[in-house]
């Protein structure tokens, strides 16, 4: 009585004649010598590594005698690692009679089992210099801007040699999801409840999974970057870029911030946007009774606590001061519709073109120092990966300077925002609120009963409008304004996410 066992590298090559074939040959090899298969074994994993399950399985059934030999196909349908062929010899060391039906080689002999040994010697070289090949392959094409993977949730395949376009039906929701999370308020398994209400699916259309979701949140791919996962690479990609560098490093920070609950009970509106001015840690939210309270759980903090409408108070009137005047935010406005019409971007083209040629020549430097030894390959990556998210972020600006309307129309929503600040906080919903706190102030601490909120940088270049801009305002001057602003445009702004924030002015 014999095991049969046949075997194909991928579950692709299973569903064509392989199988069929190997067992075909078997059965007739065994008819030829009076054998008979009790049993069939069939597997759809490489043989390459350790740890198929299957091959498992028969070798503990033939260790426990539940037959007296086994019959293959052929070799490097066994065993393609030498881990997996030294267990083969055990068995036959053990009394196991080992076939092979294409191959005429007596196993029992010492002639045929070196014969057998060169031959899964060769196999196992063949397997290491394809998985060589295949690498340099990968690497060519990462080098060349071309994602050599399947295309992640939001892109579609192409076939070789094309790059990865974007899926009209799921990029949005992807773009959605970045944007979501970016703002603090969402744990991983409350944005999957979230992305799963609003229709995001995988490749087989079933809801992501929260594993599924955490990857795509870690993959830089989405704002154009290639990463070669196992080593830790990053290749500059020629594909469409879903989001934009700085919504990608947003997220990064929010994944990054330890320190903060991402939910909590109560699911407090500003839950991890504040810190102690003393000691530098979050400022926590807790109810008691009807009221909420901010407050640092250092011990012998000085910093005490704050309720919740209190803190809402003082931000209002900060912004509330922060309000240009009408005048100001006119005479802004008129520059704009100026500056669309002069259409006059050359100079601020160029000089991002003279910032890209400088990161080219960082770059090389870089390479260079690796070459010499001066760093090593872990300190390279992670600078080579810093220099192409800045090269993309370059690359993102231009491509909004050179659509001039678009960046002026960007600087108009700026101001427009600006100029309600204080009423859109007071008549916006608390998780709209709490995105205003954010986009408006880039620091925000407790220090005893007060806060210390400082503005943004944009939310600085359109406040001193207020004190430079007046009745008989300098014309050179509200130039400077709106270029200064075009140039610190806040993520949120850009990504077009603040939308919900614009109130009416009733």
């Amino acid at each position: 009585m014999c095991f049969g066992y046949v075997r194909v590298s991928t579950a692709k090559q299973g569903e064509g004649v392989s199988l069929e074939a190997q067992t075909e040959a078997i059965q007739q090899f065994a008819d030829r010598n009076g054998l008979e298969i009790t049993r069939w074994f069939e597997e759809k994993e490489t043989a390459a590594k350790r740890g198929r399950p299957v091959f498992a399985q028969l070798l503990q059934l033939l260790k426990r005698g539940k037959a007296q030999g086994l019959v293959i196909h052929k070799i490097d349908r066994s065993a393609r690692n030498f881990a997996d062929w030294a267990k083969i010899g055990e068995l036959s060391d053990a009394g196991v009679d080992i076939h092979f039906a294409t191959e005429s080689l007596d196993f029992r002999s010492r002639g045929g089992r070196l014969t057998a040994d060169i031959q899964a010697v060769i196999a196992a070289d063949y397997i290491r210099n394809l998985r060589e090949e295949t690498q340099k392959g990968i690497r060519g094409r990462l080098k060349q801007g071309l994602y050599p993977f399947g295309a992640p949730i939001g892109y579609l395949n192409n076939g070789g040699g094309k790059p990865k376009t974007l899926d009209p039906e799921r990029a949005p929701r992807v773009k959605q999801a970045f944007e979501l999370y970016a703002t603090g308020a969402y744990s991983l398994d409350a944005l999957r409840d979230e992305m799963e209400r609003l229709g995001l699916s995988n490749h087989k259309s079933k809801p992501v999974s929260r594993l599924c979701l955490q990857k795509m949140l870690d993959n830089p791919f989405y704002c154009g970057i290639c990463r070669l996962r196992r080593t830790d690479e990053t290749f500059e990609g020629i594909h469409d870029a879903l989001i934009s560098v700085s919504l990608f490093e947003r997220v990064r920070e929010v994944r990054a911030d330890r320190t903060s609950k991402k939910t909590t009970r109560h699911n407090h509106c500003y839950r991890g946007l504040f810190r102690c001015t003393h000691c530098g840690r979050a400022i926590i939210p807790e109810r008691q009774k009807a009221h909420v309270y901010y407050r640092c759980q250092t011990r012998g903090c000085p910093t005490g606590s704050m309720r919740e409408d209190a803190l809402e108070h003082a931000v209002h009137a900060t912004l509330a001061r922060l309000t240009p005047s009408q005048d100001a935010i006119n005479v802004l406005l008129e520059m704009v519709e100026e500056m669309r019409q002069d259409k006059q971007h050359e100079r601020r083209i160029a000089g991002y073109d003279m910032q890209l040629q400088r990161l080219d020549e960082r770059y090389q430097r870089l390479t260079d120092a690796l070459i010499d030894h001066l760093i090593d390959k872990q300190d390279y990556e992670q600078r080579k990966a810093k220099l192409l998210g800045e090269k993309r972020q370059l690359i993102e600006l231009k491509s909004r300077v050179m659509d001039g309307d678009q960046v002026l129309d960007d600087v108009i929503r700026m101001v427009e925002m600006a100029r309600s600040l204080s009423r859109t906080f007071e008549n916006s919903r608390p998780d709209e609120r709490r995105e205003l706190l954010r986009i408006a102030f880039s620091n925000r601490k407790v220090s005893g009963k007060n806060l210390e909120l400082e503005p943004s940088n944009w939310l600085k270049v359109v406040a001193d409008a207020q004190s430079r801009i007046s009745g008989a305002p300098d014309r050179s001057a509200s130039r400077t304004f709106v270029e200064e602003l075009s140039k610190c445009l806040p993520l949120e702004i850009l990504a077009g996410t603040t939308a919900g924030l614009c109130v009416s002015e009733s």
